[in-house]
């Protein structure tokens, strides 16, 4: 097969409605079981929707017109920590009754899971028929990072899905503006930014930059006080999100802070994880410029997780559309992946209550799980490149897919 032939015509297994109809019946599902189960489950399942209660509270604050920051959810006793947009974003549903907000909630991202399987399965040119979806994303509730996603109410699957439809096609008219939207919401996702940047998409990237600033923008508009409080005081101190050290920090500073058995210096951390996160998206922005935008997009995200100073293992539901293209090049790197978000090995040494400083050598492997298995696909990834010539969307067509091949989708 001539390696630079036409990129494939996304099948017409991924037109109509078909995907759509299975994102809104398991949204509407799940949604449904929360509802029902809403009060045994707040108080009973593991996480607790701790999160979503810190968003209402947060919401409630902003039509309170009370300080964001500085004082305690009395419900969790943790306080709100994401940018003033944010509490601005959330306070509709501070209006909300509490098994509605849990159902709502809960629904929203479930559908939002499906739906990065839809965009993702588009991407990759695969067919992903209604049943597949369901089948996927049911599939998907039991990794680590998506079931704690869930039950702390957490909102990383709804910024995955915006950052990922962006990324995927950037072309659009209105590229980037999701992607400014989520960083307003929580910082991290401006990594894309860059990634954007390095992929030759600087119209979609200025946009998302305007669209950040739009958010800081209406965070100092409805609520200067805290606004000013957040990006003056508030911005840098990784101790306001919890114990650094804490083995479900899976970031390069977790890492370090573990292996020296305190906080480390900040040159030191920089010097450390700069170099690993550059090294990791210039490598995403080149499996992107090669074809593959899904496993590109995937790699910014895990720049974006390694580089931040807290990155919470419900923060790497990114593993779902990394495994799924993984799929596409090598099954069983695509099984392994998985089962390292499935076993959760970080919690296998004994943690919490800083015994994550009394760790061996063994303990710290197991316990630094996904960090280790980000920097074990880069190297696969590397290696893929260097075996491989010519762009990577144009390996064989599926069996599954049609013959005709004009333009991407």
């Amino acid at each position: 097969m001539d390696c630079r032939s036409a990129p494939v015509r996304p099948s017409r297994a991924l037109e109509g409605p078909g995907p759509i109809l299975a994102v809104v019946v398991v949204a509407a599902a799940v949604a449904g079981a929360v509802a029902w189960a809403e009060v045994p489950a707040r108080l009973h399942l593991h996480g607790e929707f701790i999160d979503l209660f810190v968003y209402q509270y947060g919401g409630q604050l902003v039509i309170d017109g009370l300080p964001l920051y500085g004082s305690r959810d009395p419900v969790t006793n943790l306080r709100f920590t994401y940018p003033p947009f944010a509490a601005v974003v959330m306070a509709p549903l501070a209006l909300l009754p509490g098994w509605l907000a849990t159902a709502l909630w809960t629904g929203a991202s479930v559908g939002a899971l499906a739906g990065v399987i839809v965009v993702a399965g588009r991407a990759l040119r695969r067919p992903v028929p209604g049943w597949l979806v369901a089948l996927l994303t049911v599939g998907a509730l039991v990794l680590e990072p998506v079931w704690q996603n869930l039950t702390f109410g957490q909102i990383n699957l709804l910024l995955m899905l915006a950052v990922l439809i962006d990324l995927v096609r950037p072309e659009r008219r209105w590229s980037g503006v999701l992607i400014g939207i989520a960083a307003g919401v929580k910082l991290t996702p401006l990594v894309f930014v860059v990634l954007l940047v390095l992929v030759g998409r600087r119209t979609a990237a200025g946009r998302a930059l305007l669209a950040f600033a739009g958010t800081v923008v209406i965070g100092f508009a409805v609520i200067p006080g805290s606004a000013k409080a957040y990006w003056t005081d508030n911005l840098i101190n990784a101790g306001r999100v919890g114990p650094p050290e804490m083995a479900h920090n899976q970031s390069v500073f977790g890492v370090l802070t573990r292996l020296l058995d305190g906080v480390p210096p900040t040159l030191l951390w920089l010097a450390v994880a700069g170099p690993i996160a550059l090294a990791v998206v210039v490598l995403g922005a080149v499996w992107w410029r090669r074809g593959d935008r899904v496993l590109g997009a995937g790699f910014g995200a895990l720049a974006m997780l390694l580089a931040s100073p807290v990155s919470w293992s419900h923060h790497w539901v990114w593993a779902v559309p990394i495994g799924l293209a993984l799929w596409t090049y090598n099954r069983w790197a695509s099984v392994l992946w998985t089962v390292v978000f499935l076993v959760r090995p970080f919690v296998w040494p004994p943690w919490r209550h800083r015994r994550e400083y009394g760790w061996g050598p063994i303990e710290h492997i197991v316990g630094n799980a996904y960090v280790l298995a980000a920097l074990a696909l880069f190297v696969w990834a590397v290696v893929m490149l260097i075996r491989r010539a010519g762009p990577l969307a144009e390996r064989p067509v599926p069996e599954a897919l049609p013959a005709n091949r004009s333009s991407l989708p």
